[in-house]
């Protein structure tokens, strides 16, 4: 099997082109320009062409934050973008990211062809919602669940902007929260994933996904229905394809079990690396 699964821009997102260590992106009408260690081939188009055309640029002050330096004058700090129904808050923040990771619209796709408009969901580590927000326009009922607070206000205008209502907030740590539902004897027909590879939880505590990952998996294992699905995404340097693979065979059947690699073509014609993907289909192949 093809161990690369390809995720593609849309109308308001656009992967431009990636190279030394940068990408250039398009988020409606404004560019960017961000580090991204994956991207250590040379560019389609060198770096005095990028500046032309983007608005702003990421400049790293040390592994995990920096500053935006603008490249135009007057170019909006906040702004919206749309996929499809759904409409998204863009905001620059200091750790590079604008509020939206682009190559998970394979996972809407995927959770708006498979949630039964009857089901209910659940979003773990749910940053700003955009997920929750393709699982809630299904009909579903839908749990967002994240430690940070000012994300889930994020979250929460998205839904707004989105014209959706009634998706259910929960402030909470991941695991903690799916012990919980365990012990109440809930269950989901669809559960999506993203943990960081490192994080913290609502405390503050510190945790690393390496230490957590198996008894995420055992936890959500137990919350699924019979014909439930799973979506994992995981971007950690030390969890490759095959711990993923024995992992999710430890707690589900193979032949329900696909594990790959996720990437996005730039429109220069480079491939860039976005991590790893596991989605486990219940009902198939029974």
């Amino acid at each position: 099997m093809n161990q690369r699964l390809y995720t593609h821009g849309w109308d308001d997102y656009e992967l431009i082109d990636a190279g030394d260590g940068k990408k250039l992106e398009r988020w409606g009408k404004i560019l960017t320009i961000r580090p991204d260690v994956q991207a250590y081939f040379k560019p389609g188009k060198p770096h005095s062409e990028w500046h032309t055309l983007a608005h702003w640029e990421f400049i790293e002050a040390d592994k995990h934050s920096g500053v935006w330096h603008p490249l135009r004058d007057a170019a909006p700090t906040s702004w919206e973008i749309g996929y499809q129904r759904l409409r998204f808050q863009l905001e620059l923040t200091r750790f590079k990211h604008l509020g939206l990771f682009p190559e998970q619209r394979c996972n809407w796709d995927f959770i708006a062809e498979h949630l039964p408009a009857e089901g209910r969901f659940l979003n773990l580590f749910a940053y700003t919602g955009a997920a929750s927000c393709s699982a809630r326009q299904t009909g579903a009922e839908t749990l967002h669940v994240d430690s940070v607070k000012p994300l889930l206000t994020w979250a929460h205008t998205n839904m707004e902007r989105s014209k959706l209502a009634d998706i259910k907030w929960v402030r909470e740590d991941a695991l903690k929260f799916v012990e919980r539902e365990l012990k109440r004897g809930r269950h989901y027909d669809g559960i999506i994933m993203d943990p960081p590879a490192w994080g913290l939880g609502k405390k503050g505590e510190k945790w690393k996904l390496d230490n957590k990952l198996e008894a995420l998996l055992e936890g959500v294992q137990g919350l699924l229905t019979p014909r439930g699905f799973l979506i994992l995404n995981t971007y950690s340097p030390t969890i490759g394809l095959p711990e993923i693979t024995r992992l999710a065979h430890q707690y589900f059947k193979p032949q329900h079990c696909d594990v790959r690699e996720l990437w996005m073509q730039t429109r220069t014609g480079k491939d860039l690396y976005y991590g790893n993907v596991l989605r486990v289909i219940k009902h198939q192949h029974t």
